[in-house]
């Protein structure tokens, strides 16, 4: 629909101006008055720009009535032949608000005939080159008009693409903050719930254990919470203090998140070969999260509490492994979304991450992770 109110110009004003034109095209020559136009002449240019009144909402029943009346305009009192402004407008109009081929069949159908309509009138005849005018101008207006069209429809489709990024990008970054809140959820539960029951087995024989037991829960606990306040951080303002916001942990603190399971009663022997090279960003944060999670998984779905981790510094990245012992059949408590967060962190980061039972009774994660791009030259 057409706002009549905010664009009404859009509505009158080219058929004022056409009324305009065509009456000093009528009346003037050189500059001076050289005829009064006929009723006839009046009748038919009235017509033609009343008619563009309704070109925006039936473009082409208007564009049929204008063509009709500058073919008739010719045959009025004085033979008079003249450029039709208001088809010109017309057809400009049916190009913008129709398909391309509709604009040019009846653009060329329409140059035809108040070509045909003009002949018969001009001083050279069939031969004069004055017959090229009206189609040439009827053209013009029917490319214009398709060029009008088609920028609309580039500016539709860029704006339409850019809304579509954006909510992909929203939506991307909506998972990546569940993954990290699945992480550090599923993590520090699962070494306060490993810690209280450490606790409460050595609550009755050996106190002073007990309380270390606990105290390890007190720091589980306010590691979740800065944890979860990074993670919420990230849906904080540019206004919020600096302070609420917490750098992503990375790889360099793998070796404090290690502590924190063999605190909680975890077996883990790491192992180390190759020269540790820096990462990329994602890289770092999705190898931290990696080993995190597999050893969640490790003490949820393992049969014992303990686990392998090796890391394998190369040339092109890193790779890690985390094995712990399994069993067919055994299953923890947890859902199911740790290990599609480990591989779509992995994918995310460039690299790659496989999972699965092995035949020595044993669950095993490999993570590939690629170093940052050398640049040479």
């Amino acid at each position: 629909m057409i706002d009549t109110g905010r664009y009404a110009w859009r509505v009158w004003g080219p058929p004022l101006l056409v009324i305009m034109i065509m009456m000093a095209t009528v009346s003037y020559q050189h500059g001076q008055v050289i005829r009064k136009p006929s009723d006839a002449q009046l009748i038919l240019i009235l017509t033609g720009a009343l008619a563009l009144l309704f070109r925006l909402w039936h473009p082409l029943p208007v564009t049929i009535v204008t063509v009709l009346a500058g073919v008739a305009l010719p045959s009025a009192a004085g033979h008079l032949v003249l450029v039709d402004v208001a088809a010109v407008v017309a057809f400009y109009t049916l190009a913008t608000r129709r398909d391309r081929r509709t604009a040019w069949v009846c653009g060329i159908v329409g140059a035809v005939a108040l070509t045909a309509a003009a002949v018969p009138w001009q001083p050279g005849g069939l031969l004069d080159l004055a017959n090229l005018v009206p189609a040439n101008y009827v053209l013009i207006a029917v490319a214009l008009g398709v060029a009008a069209s088609d920028r609309q429809a580039l500016l539709a489709r860029t704006r339409e693409q850019g809304e579509q990024d954006a909510r992909r990008r929203v939506r991307d970054e909506r998972i990546r903050i569940a993954r990290d809140l699945h992480d550090v959820v599923a993590h520090h539960i699962t070494l306060v719930n490993a810690q209280a029951g450490v606790a409460h087995h050595l609550m009755g024989a050996h106190p002073e254990q007990a309380r270390q037991a606990l105290a390890g829960i007190r720091d589980t606990s306010r590691a979740a919470l800065d944890e979860l306040r990074a993670t919420v951080g990230l849906l904080r303002t540019d206004d919020d203090p600096p302070d609420s916001l917490r750098p992503a942990p990375s790889l360099t603190e793998v070796d404090a998140l290690i502590d924190g399971f063999r605190q909680a009663g975890y077996q883990i022997r790491v192992t180390r070969t190759g020269t540790p090279r820096p990462l990329t960003g994602p890289a770092d944060l999705a190898a931290y999260r990696i080993v995190q999670e597999a050893l969640t998984n490790a003490g949820k779905h393992g049969t014992t509490r303990q686990a392998d981790v090796t890391f394998e510094h190369g040339d092109t990245g890193l790779r890690i492994s985390v094995v712990n012992p399994a069993r067919p059949g055994h299953r923890g408590d947890g859902t199911g979304h740790g290990l599609i967060g480990m591989r779509e962190r992995a994918e995310a980061a460039g690299g790659t991450l496989t999972s699965g039972l092995r035949d020595d009774d044993t669950f095993a994660v490999h993570a590939a992770l690629p170093g940052p791009v050398s640049r040479t030259g």
